[in-house]
């Protein structure tokens, strides 16, 4: 078979356009960062590197649910620390006003304070988390008491809106958490103890034989620390929650360390191994101009 020029010329355009890819592929690693420019490049690292991806983007969402899981648990925490703290602070009042040595007067000062602080409990019962009430349930766009500024003084219950149900985030593959507590029945409960004790010391108002003993009123501190050690427990879930989320926390953190790591070796760059691979593809490509110069070069009056 002869060799003519123009075969001669095709190889050489054929080889030098093959070059230009391998350099061009080089370089698009080097610039990306990553060994696969197109799944065709390596098929089964193109599979494990969407399956890191899917992994990477899940974790990121559970990671975002625990911020907003957190964000629910802490206003929680410090909405029922308040809470506990208001009602010892009845308590240690109606201690004070079981006292017989008080004056009539002495103790319609004590059931002002009791007042103010009943309102107060309603409040912390309308607590919100960004745009959620953390204590109506899953109405979570519904404040737990919707006249919270109802007249407390005159033991006016405000309505209660809300309901007891689960508000479940999921915050990791097929494991959900309920975050909210059972508000409903524990502010009720509480305001309408706020109520008793309201009641008994309006009794105490009466000047002569409508006025209760000390014993009368001392009756209601079982009830009001049976109510506070209801609180207690419902701040013990709600820290055995914390405690679960930040150890989940933890775990999200380290699988995404992981993953991170797999889907690196599965596809990034060895800078060093690519360019020493494109200097040796650019010595080459150099020769194979230098050599189709001269392959080229001679004229028809060259040849005769």
């Amino acid at each position: 078979m002869r060799t003519t020029q123009t075969m001669l010329a095709s190889n050489m355009l054929r080889n030098l356009n093959n070059s230009y890819n391998k350099m061009g592929k080089l370089q698009q690693q080097i610039a990306s960062g990553s060994r696969l420019t197109r799944p065709s490049d390596d098929p089964v690292a193109a599979i494990k590197a969407m399956g890191y991806r899917t992994d990477l983007t899940k974790n990121a969402q559970f990671l975002k649910n625990m911020d907003e899981v957190t964000g629910f648990l802490d206003a929680t925490d410090d909405a029922l620390s308040q809470v506990a703290d208001a009602i010892k602070r009845v308590k240690d009042l109606v201690i004070q006003a079981a006292n017989d040595t008080n004056t009539d007067e002495e103790r319609g000062k004590i059931k002002q304070e009791i007042d103010q602080i009943r309102q107060q409990v309603r409040d912390i019962a309308n607590t919100q988390s960004g745009e959620k009430y953390i204590f109506s349930g899953t109405k979570t766009l519904e404040p737990l008491f919707a006249n919270s500024t109802a007249n407390a003084g005159a033991g006016e219950l405000a309505t209660l809106q809300g309901n007891n149900k689960q508000v479940i985030i999921e915050v990791y593959n097929g494991v959900t958490l309920g975050v909210n507590t059972n508000g409903a029945d524990l502010f009720k409960n509480i305001d309408n103890l706020m109520s008793e004790v309201q009641t008994k010391l309006n009794d105490t108002d009466a000047l002569n034989a409508g006025t209760l003993s000390g014993t009368e009123i001392g009756s209601l501190l079982t009830d009001i620390e049976n109510e506070h050690n209801e609180v207690l427990g419902a701040l013990a879930q709600v820290g055995a929650k914390q405690n679960r989320v930040e150890m989940m926390t933890d775990r999200l953190t380290a699988q995404e360390v992981s993953v991170t790591k797999q889907l690196s070796i599965n596809e990034d760059v060895d800078y060093e191994k690519v360019i020493s691979q494109l200097i040796t593809e650019e010595s080459v490509h150099r020769a194979a101009l230098s050599v189709g110069s001269r392959i080229i070069q001679p004229t028809l009056v060259d040849f005769l």
